[in-house]
C-alpha cells in the first residue's frame, strides 16, 4: 500500500486570519473535534454512537427526513423494522461525525490498519489507459473519511461544496488538499474537465438534489428522483473511463472496505436519462448491502415532477417557520437598534 504524501497546500491556512470573536465557538468545536481525534479508535466509534443517539432525539427535523426517506424506500419493512433502520442510521451518522476528526487529522498508520480495499485493479486497469478516471461515488456516512483512505492506495483529487462558514471552509480546504491531489469547486465543470484529460483521478458524489436544473428524473428505490446529469457530461467532454466507488463501515465498527467496481462500459449512452438510472440502478445495489450507511438524512427526494406533490411536508413546514421566526427576529433587532439611538 502506499501512503499518501503530507503536502503544502497552495494557499496555507493561517488561524491568525480568523481570531474574530464571531469564530471562537467554531474554533471551540474544532478544538474538541481534534481532541476526540487522538483518542483510541474504538472509543472514538463508541462515543459517536453515544453521539448519534443524542442526535436521533434532538434533530427532529432530520429524523422525520429520515423516517419518511426510509418509508418511502422500504415499503417492504414493517415499521418497527423501518424504526429500528432509522436509529441505525443516527448511529452511523454519529460516527460519521468522529471520522471527521480522523479524515483532516488522523495519523496515516492508525487509517492504514483499518482498511481494506476491494477492485483496485478496476481502478488500475483504468488509468492504464492513459486518461484521468471519473469516480463515481455516493453519499454514505463514512463519505468524508473513505477518500483519505482512498489515497492511500492511489492518488486522486475530488469535488467539494463550499461551507458557508469561512473557518470551516479553511480548514476543510487545508486537510483535503492536504490528503489530495486536489479539491475542485463543483461548480467548476472546466476545472474537472481539465483535471480528468490530464489524467487525474476524480472523485465526485452524484446523488443529491439540487433542484431541476441540470437534472432529470430517474428511478432510485422505484421513485423519480431529480439526478444530476453532470457524471454523463464529464465523461462525455473528457473522455475518461468512470470507475464506481464507495466505502462501507465493518460490521462491528471496527474499520472499513473501499470498493471499487469495473469502469462503466458504453458510457455515456447518449442519453442523459438512460444514464442516470442505471448510475441510481448502481448506488442503490450497493445502498441495500447497508442501508443504515446511506445519509438518509437529506432529502434526496425534495424536488417532485411538475403534477406530483412534496414528499416532505412537515420538514418543509418546519423549515419554512424557522426562517420565519429568524426573519422576525432579525427584524425586531433592527427596530430596537434604531430605538437606541
Amino acid at each position: 500500500m502506499n501512503s499518501s504524501k503530507h503536502k503544502k497546500t497552495d494557499e496555507p491556512f493561517q488561524a491568525k486570519d480568523y481570531l474574530h470573536p464571531r469564530h471562537w465557538l467554531t474554533w471551540l468545536g474544532l478544538g474538541i473535534l481534534w481532541a476526540l481525534s487522538r483518542l483510541p479508535f474504538s472509543l472514538q466509534m463508541q462515543m459517536g454512537s453515544l453521539l448519534g443517539k443524542a442526535m436521533y432525539h434532538l434533530a427532529s427535523r432530520r429524523r422525520h427526513i429520515t423516517r419518511r426517506n426510509i418509508a418511502l424506500c422500504f415499503p417492504e419493512r414493517d415499521n418497527e423494522a423501518q424504526q429500528t433502520l432509522v436509529r441505525q442510521t443516527f448511529h452511523s451518522a454519529g460516527i460519521s461525525l468522529m471520522e471527521t476528526g480522523l479524515a483532516w487529522w488522523g495519523k496515516e498508520k492508525v487509517l492504514a490498519k483499518r482498511v481494506q480495499i476491494e477492485g483496485l485493479e478496476h481502478l488500475q486497469h483504468a488509468t492504464a489507459q492513459g486518461k484521468g478516471v471519473l469516480l463515481l461515488g455516493a453519499h454514505f456516512t463514512s463519505l468524508e473519511i473513505s477518500g483519505r483512505l482512498l489515497a492511500q492506495f492511489h492518488p486522486c483529487a475530488a469535488m467539494y461544496r463550499k461551507h458557508d462558514n469561512p473557518l470551516f471552509e479553511a480548514v476543510i480546504k487545508h486537510s483535503r488538499e492536504t490528503h489530495l491531489d486536489k479539491i475542485i469547486s463543483r461548480r467548476d465543470m472546466r476545472g474537472m474537465v481539465r483535471a480528468l484529460k490530464a489524467g487525474t483521478v476524480v472523485w465526485y458524489a452524484t446523488d443529491q438534489d439540487f433542484g431541476p436544473r441540470n437534472s432529470v428524473f430517474a428511478p432510485f428505490f422505484g421513485i423519480q428522483t431529480a439526478s444530476l446529469v453532470m457524471t454523463s457530461k464529464l465523461a462525455r467532454l473528457s473522455g475518461a473511463p468512470v470507475v464506481p466507488f464507495f466505502s462501507q463501515r465493518l460490521d462491528d465498527d471496527s474499520g472499513y472496505k473501499l470498493i471499487l467496481l469495473p469502469a462503466l462500459s458504453d458510457f455515456p449512452s447518449g442519453d442523459d436519462t438512460t444514464d442516470a438510472a442505471r448510475i441510481n440502478a448502481i448506488i442503490e445495489q450497493q445502498v441495500r448491502v447497508a442501508p443504515d450507511q446511506y445519509l438518509w438524512l437529506h432529502r434526496r427526494f425534495k424536488t417532485r415532477p411538475d403534477d406530483e406533490p412534496g414528499l416532505y411536508s412537515w420538514a418543509d413546514k418546519k423549515r419554512t417557520q424557522e426562517r420565519d421566526r429568524q426573519r422576525r427576529e432579525k427584524e425586531v433587532g433592527k427596530v430596537q437598534g434604531n430605538n437606541h439611538e
